[in-house]
């Protein structure tokens, strides 16, 4: 039987930006829209555009958004563990991460909250059936339809879009996860998350969205984001697979023990 999970009621979704001045008014303002209950924490990396002076003023216009401003950029997984841990010391149910480039759409952030009350950690998938990506490039498609199967293959985890970034997690599975001790700086920090999950056995679940490419800014991907991923995931695989060897020799073990004890009794 699925153990009953708490309702979800207090939403903080976050929003990491840097140098998108063109976009965290748009995206504050639909998320707002699509979800009114929620609250927003807009992630500021110090844009020297001045991305965090726009946050401000819209936080100062209203008591349901919130900004954190950080020193400096660090990256995409050190600023979500910032958010994470200010929404658990204030007390949220549950922590949404979303792009702020328009990228994730705000109006699907209902649906994925829905699926939370059956779910420790919600995933909008590209890659499932329903799923959608508009306005990539054929090696945008190939290199995230790669990285995902990739991952999938090497942990050997049945999550479709592990790199995804729309995500909705509960806080007790945050609570559960050891963040503080996720070291991931780019993309891969999803994939960590994901893999954290799975191994504490926690209920994932992928809701397919349609993903839209930025109309706004430049995209923050680059090659260092995915040679982290490619070794990183790698790594990851190689101790995934060991230890489950290990496992399955110590019961083998236990067991021959125990078949060599009836004999001999």
């Amino acid at each position: 039987m699925t153990p009953s999970r708490p309702p979800v009621e207090r939403v903080c979704v976050c929003v990491p930006t840097y140098n998108e001045v063109g976009n965290v008014e748009m995206i504050v303002g639909r998320i707002r829209a699509s979800v009114p209950a929620a609250d927003v924490l807009v992630l500021d990396d110090n844009s020297p555009d001045g991305t965090g002076q726009v946050a401000d003023r819209l936080a100062a216009r209203d008591a349901q958004v919130h900004v954190l401003h950080r020193p400096g950029k660090e990256g995409l997984g050190p600023a979500y563990l910032a958010g994470f841990r200010w929404a658990l010391e204030r007390g949220y149910d549950a922590v949404v991460e979303i792009d702020a480039d328009g990228s994730h759409r705000p109006e699907q952030l209902p649906a994925l909250l829905a699926a939370a009350a059956d779910a420790d950690v919600v995933i909008g998938s590209r890659w499932v059936p329903g799923g959608s990506v508009h306005n990539w490039p054929l090696d945008r498609r190939v290199l995230s339809v790669g990285a995902n199967t990739y991952a999938r293959l090497a942990l050997g985890i049945p999550v479709r879009d592990a790199t995804a970034g729309y995500r909705v997690y509960r806080a007790a599975a945050l609570g559960s996860m050891d963040t503080d001790a996720v070291a991931s700086q780019g993309y891969c920090f999803q994939v960590d998350l994901t893999l954290r999950a799975l191994d504490r056995g926690l209920r994932v679940v992928e809701v397919p969205v349609a993903f839209i490419e930025r109309e706004v800014g430049t995209s923050k991907m680059d090659r260092s984001i995915v040679r982290e991923a490619a070794v990183r995931v790698g790594v990851w695989g190689v101790q995934r697979r060991a230890r489950q060897l290990r496992e399955r020799l110590g019961r083998a073990g236990r067991s021959t023990g125990w078949h060599h004890l009836e004999e001999n009794t």
